[in-house]
């Protein structure tokens, strides 16, 4: 999902809103809400939003396109944890609004109050039921996003989708109206950018994609129709598996790239400023 919108909202340069998840127009909102422990290994990196997964207690796994504030020593949270970043890295063939949309952030200290979600390693997500989880603003699927991130206040929501179809990189969810949805159908938008797509197995939290992109001409963010993308994590467990075992920071350095991926709403900015208003308390 697009961010740019949400941070120059918080910085007063644009009327545009943000949106986290979108919910069917037919269904309560209540039945939505959702607490932490719905997915304790969610991290959030920003108090607008914006998450992450942790992976092992070291490691968040996130959008490469979230990444331009996760600077050593930005706090974020991970559960119930205020912890401070070490690095950020990022697959090394990622264009901004492309493929390849993953980050790895590693963390100055471990958590150990949280169990880390396990990385799906199959080739079956197609037709798989999973959920979303994310804070910021709504709206429904007949509107779209239409709730800013102030109004909501945080409010965390989860919903249903079902994988349409998998690429090498992506996997992909469609916004159904009615009938053809779950019984919580919906879908993320700006402000949910690296959050998961998770199903639970057990008392096991199992990621298979991470939140990334629209893919749609014709629909706007969170409009009934719209076709989302998540970064298809088993495509890329290899690549996570050898930056997280890596000898030393230079073996790192090689297999990833550590640039910011400022977005053209960012680029006349001051950084550290914008970052500094952006940092979870």
């Amino acid at each position: 999902m697009n961010i740019t919108q949400c941070i120059v909202l918080t910085v007063g340069l644009s009327s545009s809103l943000a949106s986290a998840i979108v919910i069917r127009h037919d269904v309560p909102d209540e039945s939505y809400h959702a607490a932490r422990s719905d997915f304790p290994p969610l991290a959030t990196l920003y108090s607008i939003g914006v998450h992450g997964t942790l992976i092992d207690p070291e490691w968040v796994v996130t959008a490469a396109h979230a990444v331009f504030c996760m600077n050593p020593g930005q706090k974020i949270h991970v559960g119930n944890e205020l912890v401070s970043v070490s690095q950020r890295y990022s697959y090394p063939e990622y264009q901004l609004g492309g493929v390849h949309d993953l980050a790895l952030i590693k963390l100055a200290q471990p958590v150990t109050s949280i169990k880390p979600a396990t990385l799906y390693d199959g080739i079956a997500e197609k037709g798989a039921g999973v959920w979303f989880i994310g804070v910021g603003g709504t709206g429904t699927g007949q509107q779209g996003q239409t709730v800013s991130y102030k109004e909501n206040n945080g409010r965390l929501r989860k919903a249903q989708n079902k994988v349409v179809n998998v690429t090498d990189t992506d996997i992909v969810f469609k916004f159904e109206r009615g009938s053809k949805g779950e019984a919580l159908e919906g879908v993320s938008g700006n402000g949910d950018s690296g959050g998961p797509a998770f199903i639970k197995e057990g008392d096991k939290y199992v990621l298979l994609g991470v939140s990334s992109r629209v893919d749609s001409w014709f629909y706007n963010v969170g409009e009934y129709g719209v076709t989302e993308l998540y970064t298809r994590v088993s495509s890329y467990s290899d690549w996570i598996q050898q930056v997280i075992s890596a000898k030393d920071e230079l073996t790192r350095e090689k297999i990833t790239t550590q640039n910011a991926f400022l977005q053209d709403g960012m680029k006349s900015m001051n950084m550290n400023e914008l970052c500094a208003s952006l940092e979870v308390k």
